[in-house]
């Protein structure tokens, strides 16, 4: 079969595509075709090396985390999926060796579930890491509250845009995001109230003046300095959940980190919302696996509006 291979970390010259042996579904998992593949930015980084003293890796590797397609074989002890369901899975393993960037993947049973009704399976491989990494970071992490206020950094990109969602969904009083000015309309159509231009005004100077007393929650996307800025627009009792910053000692503020983890449970309940209409999928673009060196370096050197998946 075919799949996109790295063997030695480096830029974009370290992506071959290349023809490997078909995997065979173990006890407990099942076999998909994959359709679609979404392409993430933690995919340069593991081209790069930059994962290597935290998750194993065994070079050569197949690359990619999110997949959509349609299960081929159930494995020994599988009763929650058939052959011929259309699904969606954040595929990934403890270590990096098998991926998603590929025509045929297995993995365990209990984190593949059917995609959503509403989507069709490109949109789908938009959702699982993005999606999971929003949902886990406010619910499960953080603790979003109805008629809280919550700052969103980064709100026009892809996590951003489920946070952004999630947060009206759960009836958040006020969500406050950064984006720059072209994005405005859009994050409002998702939910935002209000929307903060980084790059023209200081969201320290304007979160101070609307919310004097402080705000419920942060969610982290950038980390850095604007983790410490943040914690400075917190009330008492305040949280801040960080995508970047492990978890520190503030008085008087909880503070989490999230390395998002694979849940058929959780892409179960995105699943329901997307088909309840509370969700939206972001704008994909979609690309052949082919060129899927390409779209990794793009990710990396550029900021597309939206996700980008590959056609596999």
């Amino acid at each position: 079969m075919r799949a996109v291979v790295l063997r030695e970390f480096g830029g974009k010259e370290a992506l071959e595509l290349e023809e490997i042996e078909e995997p065979k579904p173990e006890k407990g998992e099942v076999l998909i075709d994959v359709a679609y593949a979404g392409v993430n930015p933690v995919d340069w980084k593991i081209r790069e090396g930059y994962l290597k003293e935290r998750v194993p890796h065994h070079l050569p590797a197949v690359l990619g985390w999110d997949l959509s397609g349609t299960v081929a074989a159930v494995g020994e002890g599988v009763s929650n999926l058939s052959v011929g369901d259309e699904v969606y899975s954040y595929a990934r393993r403890d270590e990096i060796k098998r991926g998603t960037f590929c025509e045929k993947v297995t993995f365990d049973a209990r984190h593949v579930v059917k995609k959503p009704k509403s989507l069709s399976l490109a949109e789908a491989a938009s959702v699982p890491l993005a999606g999971l990494t929003a949902w886990q970071s406010l619910f499960e992490k953080a603790n979003l509250q109805e008629k809280q206020t919550v700052l969103i950094h980064a709100g026009a990109g892809v996590v951003g845009t489920f946070a952004i969602q999630l947060a009206r969904w759960k009836g958040a009083k006020t969500i406050i995001t950064t984006a720059s000015e072209q994005n405005h309309p859009y994050l409002k159509s998702l939910g935002a109230d209000i929307m903060i231009d980084y790059r023209k005004v200081s969201y320290v100077d304007c979160v101070k003046e609307l919310f004097s007393e402080g705000i419920d929650l942060v969610y982290d996307t950038i980390g850095g300095e604007d983790y410490q800025k943040s914690l400075a627009l917190l009330k008492k009792g305040g949280e801040i959940t960080s995508l970047l910053v492990p978890e520190t000692e503030v008085p008087d503020i909880k503070t989490s980190y999230l390395f998002v983890y694979p849940s058929g449970e959780d892409l179960t309940q995105l699943a329901r919302l997307f088909d309840e209409g509370a969700l939206q999928p972001p704008q994909i673009h979609i690309r052949p696996l082919k060129e899927a060196a390409e779209v990794v370096e793009e990710v990396k050197t550029g900021h597309p509006t939206g996700k980008m998946v590959l056609e596999i």
